[in-house]
């Protein structure tokens, strides 16, 4: 039997109140002690502000319990859905609610946003379809495994992955399978899925094992593999690698992060890498410009040149705060979000903190929305916040 491990971005965190609660938690699991279960998360200590970080509205879909949630946007309407089975489409400048749909059923992962399409997921493996327009649902499409990770959408195609190794492609007009791609997995992986990235390129797909993968969008088949990680250690939880978390691209390059792994970016075409670095997180990238941003799995965030790897800078005064895949900003911004829920803005050349705001006080977990002035963040409580930023 497989054991999945929960670490502080999937069940875990939900569960527990404190990133001392989580990981000891997951210590106590497989007999650990010390080390990571006697974390401390840093104090909030005062910054010098300049910018500031308005909320304009906030709802509450219903808690994600044990599972990860995020929210979309078309620049029009904001997106949520909740693991009580709710899906709700709300005007994007007030929070009113413009249609809800009714799962009826526990959703496990959402919300993935495109060819007029919400896509959610089930603990049952099923991803789910409504119509943006009006919410109705559209096709269902049965995997093989709980979907733990929202599925995307591009160029009249869903791609989907199933928690046990399978990656499959499916039609945005009725949901028909076009392939499904399935490899063995490690005994031991966590339960914190990467994210797929669909292009016109490609599929690509990280993997437990520190596997980066392209896939044909014809058939399915690998294109290129280049490793994130490699496996090392003498037990199997020493041993753990996955690509976890958001993947990012541009036109040219493809990045990723693993836990006891690295940190990098590689090149679409032929996964070739263009530069490689030490690095273990949960979360995954984000990408802008000329920089690429991840947090460490001691919440260190690090700022690395996208086409060179060397680093820009490091923000270590958020130690242990269980931090989110962090969020370009334009104009010149990087935003994280901790356990307690708590927004932060960092300067993107430097790294420093300029900028905080609260939430309801519960984990942000899934990954935040980008909006043309400010961004949407999504909290364990089921809070979805828009903020403006000045």
């Amino acid at each position: 039997m497989r054991v999945l491990l929960a670490l502080i971005l999937a069940a875990g965190l939900a569960a527990c109140s404190t990133t001392k609660d989580m990981m000891g938690s997951v210590g106590s699991w497989f007999g650990l002690s010390g080390g990571s279960a006697n974390l401390k998360p840093a104090e909030l200590g005062e910054i010098k502000a300049s910018a500031t970080l308005t909320r304009v509205w906030d709802v509450n879909v219903g808690a994600g319990k044990s599972f990860v949630f995020s929210p979309a946007s078309d620049g029009q309407a904001a997106y949520a859905a909740s693991a009580e089975g709710r899906i709700v489409k709300l005007d994007l400048a007030t929070g009113k609610e413009v249609w809800r749909a009714d799962a009826k059923q526990t959703l496990s992962a959402g919300v993935g946003l495109g060819a007029g399409l919400v896509l959610v997921g089930t603990p049952k493996g099923e991803v789910l379809a409504y119509r943006t327009d009006n919410g109705q649902l559209d096709w269902t499409a049965k995997l093989s495994g709980e979907v733990l990770s929202a599925p995307v959408a591009a160029s009249g195609l869903v791609a989907a992955r199933s928690n046990d190794g399978k990656v499959w492609l499916l039609n945005a007009v009725d949901g028909k399978q076009r392939w499904v791609y399935g490899r063995v997995l490690p005994s031991l992986i966590l339960r914190v899925p990467g994210d797929l990235l669909l292009n016109n390129r490609a599929l690509f797909a990280g993997f437990p094992g520190g596997k980066l993968t392209a896939l044909s969008l014809l058939n399915g088949s690998p294109v290129w593999e280049a490793n994130v990680a490699l496996p090392k250690g003498a037990t199997e939880l020493e041993r753990i690698s996955d690509v976890s978390g958001a993947l990012a691209a541009d036109e040219n390059l493809i990045c990723a992060a693993a836990y006891q792994g690295r940190i990098g970016c590689f090149d679409q075409l032929t996964g070739n890498p263009a530069w490689q670095r030490e690095f273990s997180g949960l979360g995954g990238v984000a990408l802008g410009n000329r920089f690429i941003f991840a947090a460490d799995e001691h919440a260190i965030v690090q700022g690395y040149d996208k086409l060179r790897g060397s680093s820009l800078w490091k923000q270590d005064s958020l130690l242990d705060r269980g931090l989110i895949t962090p969020l370009v900003l334009n104009p010149g911004r990087v935003a994280v979000a901790d356990y307690q829920g708590m927004i932060h803005l960092l300067s993107l050349e430097e790294g420093a903190l300029i900028g905080r705001a609260s939430t309801d006080g519960s984990p942000v977990i899934g990954r935040m929305q980008a909006l043309s002035d400010g961004l949407l963040v999504q909290t364990v409580n089921g809070g979805v916040y828009a903020f403006k930023i000045q």
